[in-house]
């Protein structure tokens, strides 16, 4: 093992710089076992129970980045206050601290996911991600303790079977400790987002990998099915237009730009692939509606809340709204809404699913 942690930043939803990464967020709730976990492609989030049984969310960028292990590097990292681990002659820096360094240096990061599931073009994917996993999840507070995992449904538009990607997750769980169980990430929405509504509505996870989506009767998934676009291929196919690095892209996103009123070339190009991946999951959502025979028979209009890291972007949920208003749904729609906190809300849905399996 490198050095050691350098302290927690609690005041966002990013790792802030020097430290290592983790990001926690606390709410006062009854004390019980159970974690949730969400494996997301651009960040890995864990909830989990403090000593005084209140939520803690605990989030890390789903990265890291390799650097030759010398007397030299070593130094510097110590010098920058950088945490890193040591894995096979290398340092590995993983998160947020990873993101941060290769701006600096002017390198990509290595990504361990790639469109919502494992990378089959990364080989280090699995050891990096389970030391990212067990750093926001902690050990398990008694053997076997339940921990739900967020898994992607099958895409609508792209071939991808996520049986493999399930497995692997279920297999490092179960190593850690832990007894998991599988949870679609738009499921884990509706259950952390639409309790006022009876958990009957429709959630949307807007990812890095994959946008996900839940249509849900009463805690019952209904219709599940994902998009095969996200925050990534926002990032690439800007980032193609403009002639930048993807990870410029990135930083420009996550800048403070408000994608009702793009300032600049770069950020027009963000909001205008924005706007379009918004309105390709709602014509989607639409399209599946029309086509489901097993739906129930909603008598009321049902809540649509959005969720996830690509949601943060300001004017979201007001472009969203705008885009709701040119689709004709099959079923009424009560009203659009982001969630509490939109970055957390899939562990938080686990977390509430797994306490709910030990009641």
């Amino acid at each position: 093992m490198g050095s050691a942690d350098h302290g927690s930043n609690e005041s966002g939803m990013r790792p802030a710089s020097g430290t290592t990464g983790v990001v926690e967020r606390s709410h006062g709730v009854a004390k019980m076992a159970g974690k949730g976990l969400d494996i997301g492609t651009a960040n890995i989030l864990a909830a989990v129970r403090d000593q005084k049984g209140g939520i803690v969310v605990r989030c890390e960028r789903n990265a890291f980045l390799d650097i030759q292990g010398d007397v030299h590097s070593r130094s510097m990292l110590t010098r920058l206050n950088v945490p890193y681990v040591v894995h096979e002659n290398s340092l590995i820096v993983l998160g947020g601290s990873a993101f941060e360094l290769a701006n600096v240096f002017g390198r990509p990061t290595r990504r361990p996911m790639k469109d919502g599931l494992i990378s089959s073009l990364e080989k280090e994917a699995l050891p990096m991600m389970q030391m990212i996993i067990k750093k926001v999840l902690g050990e398990p507070a008694q053997p076997n303790e339940p921990c739900f995992f967020s898994v992607p449904a099958e895409s609508v538009d792209k071939e991808n079977n996520i049986v493999y990607h399930q497995g692997l997750f279920a297999g490092m769980l179960q190593k850690l400790g832990y007894n998991p169980t599988p949870m679609n990430e738009g499921h884990a929405v509706t259950f952390a987002e639409l309790a006022a509504e009876d958990f009957t509505g429709i959630g949307i996870s807007f990812g890095g990998g994959m946008v996900n989506v839940c249509v849900a009767y009463k805690t019952i998934p209904a219709l599940t099915f994902s998009v095969a676009r996200g925050g990534d291929w926002i990032d690439t196919n800007a980032a193609n237009v403009l002639g930048l690095p993807s990870s410029k892209v990135t930083y420009i996103k996550e800048s403070g730009m408000d994608i009702r009123s793009p300032k600049g070339r770069e950020q027009e190009a963000i909001a205008i692939y924005y706007r379009n991946l918004i309105s390709y999951t709602l014509q989607n959502i639409r399209n599946r509606l029309m086509m489901g025979r097993d739906l129930p028979n909603f008598s009321d209009p049902v809540e649509i809340v959005c969720a996830g890291g690509g949601s943060l972007i300001q004017g979201f949920i007001e472009v969203f709204r705008e885009e709701v208003q040119k689709i004709k749904f099959p079923i009424a729609i009560k009203g659009v809404r982001l969630g509490k906190e939109p970055l957390n809300s899939v562990s938080q849905g686990c977390l509430v699913a797994a306490v709910s399996s030990m009641e």
